[in-house]
């Protein structure tokens, strides 16, 4: 598949697919093995032809089924040394790792990647621009605040993936411990509707096509509610972009280029 397409989007495991004309990637591996090759089975892609998994950091819903597929099928996992350092950790087997120093381009193939630094509570954890055939692809999730660095990265992409976890009200509301409700809120945990629509408004340019809405809460949001917020912010710009849901347990409605 030429194209990109969230697998899984959530607490529960995230992994996106991004298929250039040369390669085929695997953004995360949080879901089973067998989910995964499901998952990819239903947007024609056989696992055994994935290139490399990309890896934003070492929290469990990102690396679940790193262990199996790296097992069965022998394939390069790129992360920055902090990140390899933590999985190997928790991981007992020998993985082909290649690193990357964050905020370095580095290519593979036909993609030129861009990883750089987000705020969240883990050792190094990144987000990722992808550029190819004159596409500029971004994927930031797993955030507690939106740094000017981090907006400049996201500059003139076409298509986008960005966290729009929770509504605070919720969080408040819901029966979640205190201290996590503090990690949520706080500047290492998720970006809020607000903030992730506040961010899509300032990145808008008329040729961004598709946002994904990424990484929301079961219990502290709800699709329509982040759909709304969003649309909203954006009816008020000269066009807008196509905004979607991507979803923990489904495939979401795939991007052909």
């Amino acid at each position: 598949m030429y194209g990109f397409c969230p697998l899984a989007s959530g607490s529960k495991g995230n992994a996106i697919y991004i298929g250039t004309k040369k390669t085929k990637l695997l953004i995360d591996a949080g879901i089973s093995f067998t989910r995964l090759k499901e998952r990819l089975d239903e947007i024609n892609v056989n696992i055994a032809e994935i290139d490399a998994v990309i890896v934003t950091h070492e929290h469990s819903d990102h690396i679940k089924g790193l262990d199996v597929l790296c097992r069965r099928h022998s394939i390069p996992v790129f992360a920055n040394a902090e990140t390899a350092k933590a999985i190997t950790d928790v991981i007992d087997q020998n993985i082909a790792f290649k690193i990357f120093s964050t905020g370095e381009d580095f290519e593979y193939k036909d993609v030129l990647i861009h990883p750089f630094s987000v705020q969240h509570d883990t050792l190094d954890p990144v987000g990722f621009t992808f550029e190819f055939d004159g596409i500029k692809l971004g994927i930031c999730a797993d955030l507690g605040f939106v740094s000017t660095s981090i907006q400049k990265k996201l500059q003139n992409c076409n298509y986008l993936y960005l966290e729009s976890n929770h509504e605070p009200s919720m969080v408040y509301a819901s029966s979640r411990p205190h201290v996590y409700k503090q990690r949520v809120l706080g500047r290492q945990g998720h970006l809020s509707n607000e903030e992730c629509a506040k961010l899509i408004s300032d990145l808008h340019h008329d040729k961004l096509q598709h946002v994904y809405l990424a990484h929301l809460s079961d219990e502290c949001n709800h699709p329509d509610k982040a759909l709304m917020i969003t649309k909203e912010l954006l009816s008020r710009k000269s066009s807008m972009p196509t905004v979607s849901i991507a979803y923990q347990e489904k495939v979401s409605d795939p991007i052909y280029f």
